[in-house]
Formats: structure tokens, sequence, C-alpha cells
């Protein structure tokens, strides 16, 4: 049996071309199309050079059809600079994470979304109160660990992988549930930033065609996420009026945001002046600031994605048996995981056991 819609999600996820693919593998594009649109089989030589130029098992070409993300469901911040490809390369790779996540939902009683949308019905700082008071944040606490606090409502978070460092941040809804993939690329408290903005946009531009979203929506889930991250009672507790640039390199570890973003916050907020804020952008660039973050502490990961795969192993469920049922490799799955499987592929056992569903608490 041969699933012509798997063949041509692996060769997106690749960043193929037909033709390019059928350089590699020694056929004609148009007999990919044909394999693509079901019109005929590839021979058992062709699929075994189609599975390794690929890089999947051949078991995942005869799994069940698989539908793609629909583009206009999902937010690119810089979509028109994007290649073709390398967009296609990106929902490929959130589609197999989605099939992850459905193999995760049928093994794991976990949190179920909670996640307020009032949509455009509020403005971002008004949003991101809301969503504050509805979670139990509190009106001026920092936010310890925001991919942590996201999926304990509910939010699925993925990593990307490095191979297209151009692709940023994206999140959608899919069958009820909200979806946030990261690039793994950045610096810690601009990955920080990144969730808080997709989780803006899930939150506000639930009803948008993301396909289209304006500059004025990005703008938006900014703001969200800048209110959100640093609240105005904290920063007003916080720092000091007109503060230097070393007290806001200083004090920015407290809401673990970049030094950029605590300036252009205070700038917003009326706390510094315009020539404050020019110069000390100016400063924050000598400084390595705008390339990086110096001191940026360390990344945040997916605390589901820990607990769930350290009671498979527990239960002698390794990271090759869940590769196997997602008929995918070991490599392509620690992509989606930021990286876990290095840890989780130590001492593995002998086979997978059947498992009955068991709930998994998240600390928020």
């Amino acid at each position: 049996m041969f699933t012509p819609s798997r063949l041509a999600l692996a060769r997106k996820r690749r960043g193929m071309t037909l033709v390019e693919l059928g350089d590699r593998v020694g056929v004609s594009s148009q007999s990919l199309s044909n394999y693509e649109r079901g019109r005929q089989a590839p021979s058992v030589a062709t699929l075994r050079s189609l599975s390794e130029v690929l890089d999947f098992p051949i078991g995942f070409f005869s799994a069940s059809d698989i539908d793609e993300i629909d583009g206009k469901s999902v937010n690119f911040r810089a979509r028109s600079k994007l290649a073709a490809s390398t967009r296609e390369a990106a929902l490929a790779e959130s589609r197999l994470a989605v099939e992850l996540s459905n193999w995760i939902d049928g093994r794991f009683k976990l949190p179920t979304v909670s996640l307020p949308t009032p949509g455009r019905k509020m403005v971002p700082a008004l949003a991101a109160e809301y969503l504050r008071s509805a979670w139990r944040l509190g009106e001026d606490t920092s936010i310890r660990n925001m991919i942590h606090l996201v999926e304990a409502h509910g939010v699925r978070v993925f990593s990307l992988a490095p191979e297209h460092p151009e692709v940023d941040a994206f999140s959608f809804w899919r069958d009820g549930r909200p979806y946030v993939f990261l690039n793994t690329m950045k610096s810690a408290p601009r990955s920080r930033f990144d969730v808080a903005h997709e989780l803006g946009h899930l939150i506000m531009h639930v009803d948008d065609d993301a396909g289209v979203r304006t500059r004025a929506a990005e703008k938006e889930a900014d703001e969200f996420a800048s209110n959100l991250l640093m609240p105005r009672r904290s920063l007003a507790a916080k720092i000091p009026e007109n503060p230097t640039t070393d007290q806001v390199i200083r004090l920015k570890k407290h809401w673990n945001v970049s030094a950029l973003a605590l300036t252009y916050r205070l700038h917003a907020l009326g706390r510094i002046t315009d020539w404050q804020y020019r110069q000390s952008v100016i400063e924050l660039g000598r400084l390595g600031y705008r390339t990086g973050e110096p001191n940026g502490g360390p990344h945040e990961s997916s605390m589901l994605l820990q607990k769930v795969f350290a009671f498979l192993r527990e239960q002698g469920t390794m990271p090759r048996h869940v590769a196997h049922e997602l008929n995918a490799s070991l490599g392509e799955l620690n992509s989606w995981v930021f990286g876990l499987m290095v840890t989780a592929t130590t001492g593995e056992g002998q086979g997978a056991k059947q498992l009955k569903r068991p709930r998994l608490h998240l600390v928020k």
C-alpha cells in the first residue's frame, strides 16, 4: 500500500521541489507528480530510494492518509520574505508534530485547553490583563517560565528544526487545540517573548485569516506580549524614573526579557524620553544587544514533553518505540521536542509496554 499524501508531505518537509527530488532519486518530476496525485505507485526500488533520500522510514509512506496544515491558518511573521519551499517545510514539520501531539493525547490525560479568546473585543493591554486575571497570575508578578505556563493551559509547544533559521515562531489552532512552534536559535529572552507574542495571536486573532495578517496585527501581538511579560505596576515598583542603560541591563533579569524589549516598554509607558530611548538603543547595540542577548540565561523547554518521555521510559517505552509508531526517525522526532531525545535515549529498554492513560500534572 502506498499513500500519496505522505510522499508529498515528506518532500515538502525536506524543502525539495519535484525536480530536485527526481534528480536525487533518478525518476522524472512527472513520475513524482503522478505518485503524489495517486495516479500511479512507485516501484519497490523507487520507494526505497525515496525513503533513503527523504530520510523517512519506508513505513511512513504506507501509513494512513495525512492532510496538510492550511497555510492560511498560520501566521508567519516575515511571510513575504520566506521562500515558498521554506514555508512548506515548516508547515510539513508542524503537521508531523501534530501527529506526535495526537499520539500523546491517546495515551495521557493532559491539561485541557483553557485559553480565553476575546478576539478583537479588547485592545492588547486589556487582553493581557484579562488573561492574567483568568489565569490568576496577579497584576504585577513576573512569569517564571512562559512555555510551562501556556502548556499548563492546554497549549502545545514544539521546536522547529534548525535547518531553516529564517523561519520565525508561528502558531495556529487545529481541532480546538492551540499550537506554538518556536525557533530555538534565538536567545532565551527573545524566545520567551515569541511565546507571549504567539499567545497574543491565539487569543486576539483567532477569527482572523492568518494568511493575510497585517502589520497592525503583528504590532498588537507585540503589545500584548510586552504587557503580559512586563506589567505596568511591576515596572513602576522595580525601575526608577529615567533609568540608565546599565540599570536596564541589570533589572531585565527580573522579567526575563531582552534589554531592548524592556527599553521599548519603558519608552511606550513614558518612563524614558524619546532622546533617552534613542541613546539607549545605540548603547545597547554597541554592547551587542541588537544581535544577541549577553547573559540571557538558559532557554526554556517543554515541561509536558519532559514528563511524557520520562514516564514512558519508566514504563519501558523508549524514544525509538515512539519514533517507530510515528514512522519517523529519532532525529526527526528530536527536532520537534527541543532535543529532549538526547537524554531520553539513555538506557533504552528491550520493548514497549501497553500503557493506561496516566494523568500528568504541569506546574504553572
